[in-house]
């Protein structure tokens, strides 16, 4: 899991079926030195979420195989997914 930032949204003409009720976003993901500054500076990623995270916010990204793992036995085309929210990051 990886921590990533939200910057944005996407807007899609048509989406499958098995994805309706989320919404797809833009997250940066964070480095170590990145989480110690405050800012964001990975690639930017497009993820499922189904959470309600908005601009701005921090959130969990599950990537690859347990991006699709919450939605077990249903199938659906997930390559990252918002798996939580953060109030705050503790970093030593």
């Amino acid at each position: 899991m990886r921590i990533a930032e939200i910057i944005g949204t996407v807007t899609l003409s048509r989406a499958h079926p098995s994805l309706k009720g989320g919404r797809w976003l833009i997250g940066v993901p964070y480095s170590l030195e990145g989480l110690k500054g405050g800012k964001a500076d990975g690639e930017d990623l497009v993820l499922y979420d189904d959470l309600g995270a908005g601009l701005g916010s921090v959130i969990g990204v599950s990537e690859s195989g347990e991006a699709a793992a919450p939605f077990l036995p249903e199938k659906k085309p997930v390559d990252a997914y918002c798996a939580c929210l953060l109030d705050q990051i503790a970093v030593s």
